[in-house]
């Protein structure tokens, strides 16, 4: 299999010249665990029925995903070693192991403890996790007992390998193509990864307070792994709701456009006086599904090419009902999604978009500081 590149043409071209510096992590697994069709579905949108398709990985492949931080993610087959590896292990700051949870424990739970025990005398600081997926499977009692097997087998080897690794810091999660708990489970992956965390969890957590959201995300919009989230606990099925929505507008979008495009049709129409939340700025596309409010433009400063936010909000009654769910785009990449009461929407819709504004300020600053330090302008 040769090595795949999910992001742009011109971020493809800086990874080649080594003008980025990514967050490498490691995708390691026996044979047929699952690694590959957890990146393609991911990373290039594959549908989950595609995957039975997918052949066998025979050799390193490198995946180059820009989103808030770039990374560069290394899936290997499965009979790779630490020797056989190609790099060193204090490269990686994150190993990702997967474990099929209705295969024979012994192989993987081996692998595995060998990878934990050669990663920590070169990089102690390194971080793991393990993904034990396909639960699908199975049904949800016989799920917890294997979940909770595998978890007791490798504690137990890591002990008797040495009795430092009794508070080893290895996390667990349960995880399956068919449902968000994939996304969930990355999404925890990504978060010791970024530094500026707390800085995007404090810009929500004003956000939330000055517009009475229950919940707010902040969301990479190809991968749909949220990357930072406000203080309050995460609701399973309200992750779930974003990442379906967000699915819909990525689907859906690409059908619309904005009329602001048709040289006829800004010709006739006169100048629209822009909202109290936006400066002016000339629409370049737009993404506006059935049913939602018009869009709004805004534009930070003034560039040779005009800035343009795609907006757009749902009512999720009669599941939520008095609930909006609301969607901004606040960089090529990252999205705001956040839930809000139906009648501070309608009523105080400009003190929504200012405080979206302010977030969207914070957030692309932060990114722009994180893609200077990847390019090595910013020490």
């Amino acid at each position: 299999m040769s090595p795949q590149n999910y992001s742009s043409a011109a971020s493809a071209n800086s990874q080649t010249n080594g003008s980025i510096r990514r967050t490498k992590i490691l995708f390691l697994g026996t044979r047929r665990s699952g690694k590959t069709s957890i990146l393609q579905v991911l990373f290039d949108d594959l549908p989950v029925k595609q995957t039975f398709y997918l052949e066998p990985t025979m050799r390193v492949a490198k995946h180059f995903i820009d989103t808030v931080i770039p990374l560069e993610i290394w899936d290997c087959p499965g009979n790779v070693t630490a020797d056989t590896l190609g790099a060193s292990l204090a490269d990686f700051s994150t190993i990702v192991f997967v474990i099929d949870i209705r295969d024979v424990y012994q192989q993987p739970v081996s692998k595995l403890v060998e990878f934990i025990v050669a990663a920590c005398q070169v990089n102690p600081d390194i971080n793991f996790e393990v993904f034990v997926h396909k639960a699908e499977r199975l049904q949800e009692d016989d799920k917890i007992e294997n979940f909770r097997q595998i978890h007791e087998r490798v504690m137990d080897r890591l002990l008797d390998e040495s009795p430092e690794f009794e508070q080893f810091p290895l996390n667990f999660h349960l995880t399956s193509i068919y449902d968000h708990s994939l996304r969930e489970a990355f999404s925890r992956v990504l978060h010791k990864l970024v530094d500026s965390l707390p800085y995007l969890e404090e810009l929500l957590n004003v956000f939330c307070s000055n517009t009475a959201s229950p919940k707010a995300f902040l969301f990479d919009t190809s991968s749909k792994i949220h990357v930072a989230t406000d203080a309050s606990p995460v609701d399973q099925a309200t992750h779930n709701l974003c990442c379906d929505y967000l699915s819909m507008l990525n689907s859906f979008g690409p059908l619309y456009r904005s009329n602001s495009n048709d040289p006829q049709i800004s010709r006739l129409s006169p100048t629209p006086t822009p909202p109290p939340t936006a400066t002016a700025s000339t629409p370049a596309s737009s993404i506006t599904p059935s049913g939602t409010p018009p869009l709004t433009t805004s534009s930070p400063a003034p560039t040779s090419k005009p800035h343009f936010f795609p907006s757009a909000a749902t009512s999720l009654s009669p599941s939520h009902p008095g609930t909006t769910l609301t969607y901004h785009l606040v960089t090529p990449h990252l999205a705001l999604l956040a839930l809000l009461p139906t009648t501070v929407y309608e009523m105080r819709r400009g003190l929504v978009e200012w405080n979206v504004v302010w977030f969207r300020e914070g957030v692309r600053e932060i990114w722009e500081v994180e893609r200077e330090r990847s390019t090595g302008e910013v020490v």
